[in-house]
């Protein structure tokens, strides 16, 4: 994995509220740019590929202190389309961007993404000041579309519907040194009814397995030690094809990278989980007792309604299998609640679910009606019904998740740290990683003992439980461990 800035959520961006580190802009710049990204751990990999074509064009990333100063040549805006606060977010994001264009008005602003690829004419109508507008099968074009604009003086579109470059043929600035992702394959041949994604992302496309080994074998000897395998369906891999077990080959093959100490991936559907992959998790060391794996309803009648392809029994019968082989596994899930037509008792059996399912955590969403899907032609729920629902369910979850956290204490855990740092940090004296099964855990240097740096992996005893993250402040002298290699 090429050494480059890191593309994560940072806090010195005061005009947009987020940001990245950075390179130095050299002599020879065509300018300097900054790209904000919206979404998904998809759309993050999207902008890395993205400042990867801006760098192979002679652009450099911008310093915090150029952006402060609104002293940017490009400004690039990656979008996300699955639910309204997300849209709201790129509206806002843009209208206060308009500044940038004031202060510097050759200062060039581009909108790519999932909104862009659904909404391209009405973003340029709603703000005339974007100068290039493309979608998610056209990152490569970004540069052209931006000397165009600047030649012609007026926005420029590039959306369109067939996949011009898969991943891995573009270039990348990765977001970090020691983990990388690696995308195995894009669209989603799904029709779920809340779903906007098949319609912004494509039908499903593969990679070769050759390839992408090619690249996680690279992303290795340019330093990374974790890889995380991506794709809107993650297991359905080869599927296409009539494969039905390419996605536990790629695992195993993976496994086989020299150098690679963690395997990741994210997110598979239920529906295409078979009893081979979780073999070949269970079976090949460097691949991650975790499984994220959305479950959005535990109501079959709503799973119906979302053209959703499993049933509750199929999804718990998964995760008994998953636990029989991996006793350790941290399972983690993506729902939905107030979905259109869900009655208190389609609520009643998410909860159900959840507690047989005993997830570590779960990412809890209000259904957001997304125009031009199925689901936003249906009678919607009122918004107070959906608000108590969501709250009745996040504070099973969270008191589910406590219990996991504690269960965890004077464990010994192995944490690979990463480039960012957690909000105390710096007061605290602690570095921030996650352990094995993807936990956050913030880890306290013993006083006369060296600190770890990013990528370093870290066996440390957890000392607190948090809600949601771990604390690892270890006393050697009281027989703690805290080993760095």
């Amino acid at each position: 994995m090429a050494a480059g800035p890191d593309l994560r959520i940072q806090s010195w961006l005061m005009e947009a509220g987020e940001g990245m580190s950075v390179t130095a802009q050299r002599k020879d710049s065509r300018g300097v740019y900054y790209v904000r990204t919206l979404g998904c751990q998809m759309n993050e990999h999207d902008s890395e590929r993205i400042a990867g074509v801006l760098r192979a064009q002679g652009y450099q990333q911008a310093t915090p202190e150029q952006v402060r100063a609104r002293e940017v040549d490009v400004m690039v805006l990656n979008t996300c389309a699955v639910r309204d606060n997300a849209t709201q977010r790129m509206y806002g994001t843009i209208g206060r961007w308009h500044r940038f264009k004031q202060h510097k008005p050759d200062t060039r602003i581009a909108v790519g993404g999932c909104m862009a690829q659904k909404d391209r004419e009405r973003i340029v109508k709603a703000a005339p000041w974007v100068d290039a507008v493309f979608g998610t099968r056209d990152i490569g074009s970004l540069p052209g579309l931006l000397d165009k604009a600047r030649k012609d003086g007026r926005p420029q579109v590039g959306v369109t519907q067939e996949l011009k470059d898969l991943p891995g043929r573009l270039p990348a600035v990765r977001a970090s040194r020691s983990q990388a992702w690696v995308s195995i394959s894009v669209g989603c041949n799904n029709t779920c009814t809340f779903c906007i994604v098949p319609s912004v992302r494509g039908r499903e496309r593969d990679r070769s397995m050759d390839d992408i080994l090619q690249e996680v074998e690279d992303c290795v000897r340019s330093g990374a030690r974790q890889v995380t395998l991506l794709g809107q369906n993650v297991n359905s891999y080869g599927w296409s094809t009539g494969d039905r077990y390419a996605f536990a080959r790629l695992l195993r093959a993976c496994g086989r990278v020299p150098g690679l100490e963690r395997i990741r991936f994210t997110s598979p559907h239920p529906a295409a989980f078979t009893d081979d992959v979780i073999a070949a998790m269970a079976e090949t060391p460097t691949v991650m007792h975790q499984l994220h794996m959305p479950l959005q309803s535990g109501s079959d009648r709503i799973l119906r309604a979302m053209r959703r392809s499993y049933r509750s029994q199929r999804f718990l019968d998964i995760l008994d299998k998953v636990r029989a082989a991996m006793p350790d596994a941290l399972i983690t899930t993506d729902i939905i609640v107030g979905f259109p037509g869900e009655t208190e008792e389609d609520f009643q059996a998410t909860m159900d679910v959840v507690r047989r399912a005993r997830f570590s955590s779960a990412f809890i969403f209000e259904y957001s009606p997304r125009p031009g899907t199925p689901a936003a032609r249906m009678p919607q729920l009122p918004k107070a019904v959906v608000q108590d629902r969501f709250e009745r369910l996040q504070a099973l979850q969270e008191s589910i998740t406590m219990e996991h956290m504690q269960a965890l204490l004077g464990k010994e855990v192995e944490v690979l740290i990463g480039d960012g740092h957690g909000r105390h940090d710096g007061s605290t004296h602690r570095v921030t990683g996650h352990e094995r099964t993807g936990v956050l855990v913030h880890v306290g240097v013993p006083q006369g003992m060296p600190a770890p740096k990013p990528g370093d992996l870290v066996t440390c005893t957890v000392t607190q439980a948090g809600p949601h993250y771990l604390i690892a402040d270890p006393d050697p002298r009281a027989g703690q461990v805290y080993d760095i290699r």
